[in-house]
């Protein structure tokens, strides 16, 4: 299971545990905030990003829909009186959130995809099949579960879901043992479903360290929080949001997001449509961004070692121009058509 990065640090003997967010030295690098700028963290989390944006005298709005992160955040708030404002809600309305605090246009979109690492560490929260607990997975806290959606959905939409999401091989398997067991008693702990899938796939001796219920638990998180819709959907908010010579940042951990991220910057920055000694080159807006980083960065050896939740952290930013923003089909980037269920999917 992929996760959003903040390791617990104490930088002092007997002082405050600070948390240091995955790759923050690229994300300030090719963020680069200065006094004066208003940056959108859209991931708030333990506020790591947020401490550094506003610690080079940005002012910051941070946006989570979780509400444990905007009540963690308000020690922050109060130590940068004026400069954070912290709003609940989802990052793909991002512009929706500057714009009803008044403004037209921001410098900088920052934007750590996945489940954060406070969240997967909570039992209680349902991400992790490590750990005994509710199957909830709600970034939110509301909204349909992990646990209505294997419980109800059917078995062909679980293969598609888990093989797609989860990019799980045996999804077929897997989904067929959870409909049989379903049948007998429905899920309701994380232990439960791990251990069943556990059963199905066995160990693997030569990924011994990968628990066979990592694709399937990713596949159902991803789905429960539609988070590759939010994804894509914020994509076209910073996009309209950022003012010309904005920049927008964005960490992923895991090659589904990466592709949309990837996707995206290759469609936005493009200048001469296809074409051939047959064809006519087509005609395509000007460009949007201008890449800062022209491939994916990594985090450095030295990172993963100290926090192996980072390993698969990649890193992506452009430049925003001054050309119109443009129409995004989300479906186009590489977000794919799902079952529909209580609002999830589609």
């Amino acid at each position: 299971m992929t996760a959003r990065s903040e390791q617990s640090i104490a930088p002092d003997a007997g002082g405050p545990v600070r948390h240091v967010p995955v790759l923050l030295g690229p994300v300030l690098d090719y963020l680069a905030p200065k006094p004066g700028e208003i940056i959108i963290d859209g991931t708030f989390g333990a506020g790591g990003y947020s401490r550094a944006f506003l610690e080079r005298g940005a002012s910051v709005i941070g946006i989570d829909r979780d509400p444990d992160a905007i009540a963690g955040g308000q020690g922050l708030v109060s130590e940068f009186e004026g400069r954070l404002t912290l709003v609940p809600g989802q990052f793909a309305d991002l512009e929706h959130h500057a714009r009803n605090l008044g403004h037209d246009g921001v410098d900088g979109v920052v934007l750590d995809l996945g489940v954060s690492s406070m969240q997967l560490d909570q039992a209680e929260r349902g991400f992790s099949f490590m750990r005994d607990g509710p199957l909830d997975m709600r970034m939110e806290q509301s909204g349909p579960s992990a646990a209505d959606v294997v419980n109800e959905l059917p078995v062909r939409d679980l293969i598609r879901i888990i093989g797609l999401l989860g990019e799980e091989k045996r999804a077929t398997s897997v989904a067929h043992a959870i409909d049989a067991a379903r049948k007998e008693k429905p899920f309701t702990r994380t232990i439960e479903l791990s251990s069943l899938i556990e059963k199905v796939l066995g160990r693997n001796p030569k990924k011994a360290q990968i628990h066979p219920a990592t694709r399937t638990f990713q596949a159902l998180r991803i789905y429960v929080n539609g988070e590759l819709h939010q994804a894509a959907r914020a994509l076209g908010a910073a996009e309209r949001i950022l003012k010309p010579g904005g920049r927008l940042v964005l960490v992923s951990f895991h090659s589904l997001e990466d592709r949309i991220v990837k996707k995206f910057f290759q469609e936005r920055t493009k200048t001469r449509g296809g074409g051939s000694r047959h064809m006519p080159e087509e005609d395509v807006p000007p460009a949007t961004f201008e890449l800062l980083s022209r491939k994916a960065v990594d985090p450095t050896p030295e990172e993963a070692e100290a926090n192996p939740r980072a390993r698969s952290a990649k890193l992506r930013a452009g430049r925003r121009t001054d050309a119109p923003a443009r129409d995004l089909d989300i479906h186009t980037i590489g977000v794919p058509r799902l079952a529909a269920f209580h609002g999830l999917g589609g």
